[in-house]
């Protein structure tokens, strides 16, 4: 057993560590096996050598993120432990020095949460064309929308324009109530609530009368080029290889495209190929494209969906190792 002391230099980093009813240094003890005590402005962290040397770690990587700015939930507390089991924490001080992408209507900072999430703001800044893949929560779209907002608010484009194929998730638009603009509202829902976060309802309204906001599905965008745009494309697993042909072939003068999806979500009927699952072989190498791929540990939701996902994703690998025994034995 070993003690090893942290000087905590404000009160505030102190209160912010430890959270509500010292709920973040529970979950560290947990997590890590050790016990954490407070000595006026120390803590004394105690256990097993490597413990506490993990704790410690952890612990610091923290600091840095509540000097950032950042309020400590259970999400990246968690993700900071994680950093520390993978050796990844020397890591962490890049993420706590990286700027808000963007303010939201009511002034809160979009800041990337992970370091996946910084890579793929990163891949958006510096590439014409990224395609942003993986899974449910690991915020996709709403870091692409702040991006769009970021670069509107400084000039560098005139328009903004989000769009998604309609494709039905088990569902039928023929059955929804109104005309064609209000049967595919329903499947621009979650881009028209990532513009009102950032611009706040009215401006939106104000942007979209002007034209520097279009919110449509993929069809209408055949036939046209799109110059001085951010455009984004959401739920891009759902459209065929000629769709995603299609609308990358739109690309105008000074514009950028961000096309996201999750390649195990494919809604396609039958035997339809994703056009974005196809588009990922076909671009990767070609310069100015990036493909930037999320994993489970960059969910940003709540602390279930990670879990949901790794065990999809073991479900499936054992599916397909039964699959591939069978067709071993069957030679």
């Amino acid at each position: 057993m070993i003690e090893q002391i942290i000087n905590v230099d404000r009160m505030e980093q102190a209160v912010s560590l430890f959270g509500s009813f010292d709920e973040n240094v529970r979950l560290i003890e947990q997590h890590c096996a050790v016990d954490i005590v407070t000595r006026g402005a120390d803590l004394k962290v105690s256990g097993e050598p490597e413990k506490v040397a993990g704790a410690v770690r952890a612990i610091n990587g923290l600091l840095q993120l509540i000097n950032r700015g950042e309020q400590l939930n259970e999400q990246n507390v968690r993700y900071v432990l994680m950093l520390v089991d993978e050796d990844s924490d020397d890591e962490l001080p890049r993420l706590a020095a990286d700027g808000a992408v963007c303010l939201t209507a009511k002034g809160r900072p979009v800041k990337p949460k992970t370091l996946g999430q910084q890579k793929y703001i990163e891949a958006i800044r510096t590439n014409t064309i990224v395609l942003g893949v993986g899974p449910a929560g690991t915020g996709k779209t709403y870091l692409a929308v702040a991006m769009a907002v970021s670069a509107f608010r400084a000039k560098e484009v005139n328009r903004i324009i989000l769009t998604r194929p309609a494709v039905e998730a088990g569902e039928k638009l023929g059955f929804l109530p109104g005309d064609l603009q209000s049967k595919v509202d329903p499947y621009l829902r979650p881009l028209y609530d990532a513009l009102f976060d950032m611009l706040g309802a009215e401006t939106y309204h104000k942007y979209l009368e002007r034209g520097n906001i279009e919110v449509a599905p993929l069809a209408y965008m055949r036939g046209r080029t799109l110059d001085d745009s951010f455009i984004i494309l959401d739920e891009a697993q759902n459209t065929t290889p000629e769709q995603m042909k299609m609308f990358l072939t739109r690309l105008g003068f000074n514009s950028r495209m961000v096309v996201t999806g999750d390649i195990t979500q494919v809604d396609l009927p039958g035997e339809k190929r994703s056009g974005l699952v196809e588009v990922i072989k076909v671009l990767r190498g070609v310069d100015d494209v990036a493909v930037h791929t999320f994993t489970g540990r960059d969910v940003v939701r709540h602390q279930l969906v990670q879990r949901i996902i790794s065990a999809y994703e073991k479900y499936e690998e054992g599916k397909r190792y039964k699959s591939h025994g069978k067709n071993q034995s069957s030679h």
